[in-house]
This record gives structure tokens, sequence and C-alpha cells, in this order.
């Protein structure tokens, strides 16, 4: 199955006149891009690492919501959600969190909560390709589409070939 997780890159953002150059926590950073190349276990890793120094709020629940994406990736669905939570509890509007705990609630089969989810990203966030590549996902397990393909083999194929009239 393939998932359509949304990881968030960490990069510090001009706060005054100074100039910054590259992240200020390394671990994160790395840890992002390891989730984007779908390596969750290095990205796991290395998030929880930069987690220990993050400075401030933003480190914090970007490294928590890749770290639900990244145990999501794993197949750790149980840890994932509380990574989710985290986030959401200090975020409520935070759209990728919602995107990656729908898709956490899909993988557990909690259906209802998982519509709920879906949802709540979109309103945040109407546009977004990963929701709607979620939202297909869910509607997939919720109402999968049944082939009416039909195939006619009534018709038979003649035993020896046919000649053309110019040979």
């Amino acid at each position: 199955m393939l998932i359509f997780v949304a990881v968030q890159v960490y990069a510090d953002e001009e706060r005054d006149s100074r100039t910054i150059m590259g992240p200020s926590n390394i671990d994160l950073f790395d840890g992002a891009h390891a989730l984007l190349a779908r390596d969750a276990e290095k990205g796991v890793q290395l998030t929880l690492r930069g987690l220990k120094f993050a400075q401030g709020h933003r480190e914090e629940k970007a490294g928590h919501a890749n770290l639900c994406a990244g145990f999501l990736m794993l197949g750790q669905a149980e840890t994932a959600l509380l990574h989710c939570d985290w986030v959401i509890e200090r975020d409520p509007n935070y759209w990728r969190t919602y995107n990656n705990r729908a898709l956490v609630y899909l993988h557990l089969q909690r259906f209802d909560e998982s519509d709920a989810d879906i949802k709540k990203g979109q309103a945040l966030k109407p546009r977004s390709e990963k929701l709607k590549d979620v939202k297909g996902l869910y509607l997939d397990a919720v109402d999968p589409v049944t082939e009416n393909i039909t195939i006619d083999d009534r018709r038979k194929v003649p035993q020896t070939p046919v000649e053309r009239p110019d040979q």
C-alpha cells in the first residue's frame, strides 16, 4: 500500500535581519529528508535524536509530526498515533498531522475517525493533493469499486492462419 504521508522539512525561517545559514537542528533536518527518501528507520532515529535538542515549540511540533509519519511508514500505527495526537493537542490547525493521523486511523481500520481527520485537514488546506490522495485511499477501503468488466470469449479464433490475397 502506498502511503501519502506529509513530512515537514525543517529549516529556520528568517526571524530578523540576521543571515541564517542552514538549519539549527541538523538531526531534525536530516531526519525529515530521510523520511522523504522513504528511509523510515533512519528518519525516525535522526528525528528522535533531534527532538532531544529541539529549541522551541516549532521544532518540537515538526519533530513529532515527522515521527507520526515515520512510525506509520514502519507499520507502528499505535506509536504513530501518539505523535500525531501530541501535535494536534498543541496545534489543532496543523493540516499535515490530520493527513497523517487519517492514514494511521485507516491503517487501524478506524474509518469514522479517518474520515473526520480528512475533513478537518481539507477544511484547513482545501487544495492539498496529499489529502485528496488519502481521501481516495479511504474511499477504496470503505466503498471499493467493483469491476464491471466482462470478457466475451465466445468468439472462436481460427486455428489456421488466414492467408491474405496479396501473398
